[in-house]
């Protein structure tokens, strides 16, 4: 392996910095675990620094995984604080999540990186169309479903958001405002989906991708630890700002902006995938 030159260390340092607190900002605002910002500038950063090769989104989502962990936990607690989550929802439906979690990360490790951009980008795409379009009081019914509908859902919700590297906010969140419930109770109950997403997806990212071809140095499998170390401790500490954020906002504020991201992120990652 050939060693980088400083100033392309430095740059790589510098913007691993840059990203990890807005993730973390991000994460804590819209309850995503900052895989939309993570993502997105890990798969950049390699490709431009000409680390890694045709692993490189895998390392970008796997090492989105490992570091929604920490910005779960303190978004979480966050929420908490503000009396937003939805315990009940949280206990019965964190066990499917990560099952999905885990399925997620061995389609992911089976899947070439073209198809992977692809689905990362068109899911977040229709996120962002389900929210900034549809009027908020929009549902598909009354609650949330139990039973073998919560157990089908649940794997749905862990399982695409592992293969995209995001927390529970987007696919969680989106399923609870589809269900009736507020945007704000949505986004605190879904974070906390983020920990359970997180860490089973990524141990599943490290144990499928050991071994594999074209990753950045100093990956375990499909999670780049240098990356996950610097992003996971400044998304930890600004998690718990963006948190605070967003029981500030208007609902309606919220929306719109969350799709926005969201719209805007979805194109960037399709179009590199072109």
């Amino acid at each position: 392996m050939t060693a980088l030159p400083l100033s392309e260390l430095l740059m790589m340092f510098t913007a691993l910095i840059a990203a990890g607190a807005v993730a973390g900002l991000i994460g804590g605002l819209f309850g995503v675990g900052g895989g939309t910002v993570l993502v997105p500038a890990l798969f950049y950063a390699f490709s431009v620094l000409g680390v890694g090769g045709e692993s490189n989104l895998h390392v970008a989502i796997g090492t989105s995984l490992l570091t929604i962990v920490a910005t779960s936990l303190r978004s979480l607690a966050t929420h908490r604080a503000h009396g937003a989550v939805d315990e009940q929802v949280l206990k019965t439906w964190t066990p499917w999540v990560a099952f999905g979690g885990l399925v997620g990360a061995a389609i992911a490790g089976f899947t070439p990186m073209e198809g992977l951009a692809i689905v990362y980008g068109v899911c977040l795409l229709l996120i962002a169309m389900q929210m900034g379009l549809l009027p908020e009081h929009v549902t598909l019914r009354k609650d949330l479903p139990t039973g073998w509908g919560r157990r089908g859902v649940g794997t749905g919700i862990g399982l695409l958001s592992a293969m995209m590297g995001v927390g529970g906010g987007s696919f969680g969140g989106m399923t609870m405002t589809l269900c009736g419930r507020p945007i704000h109770q949505a986004v605190a109950t879904a974070s906390g989906f983020g920990l359970a997403i997180g860490a089973t997806a990524a141990l599943g990212f490290a144990v499928f991708g050991w071994g594999a071809p074209g990753r950045p140095p100093l990956s375990l499998g499909y999670v780049n630890v240098p990356a996950a170390v610097i992003m996971g401790l400044l998304t930890a500490l600004t998690a718990p700002y963006g948190a605070r954020l967003a029981h500030r906002l208007n609902r309606r504020v919220l929306r719109r902006a969350f799709a926005v991201y969201l719209l805007l992120t979805a194109l960037s990652v399709v179009v590199k995938a072109l």
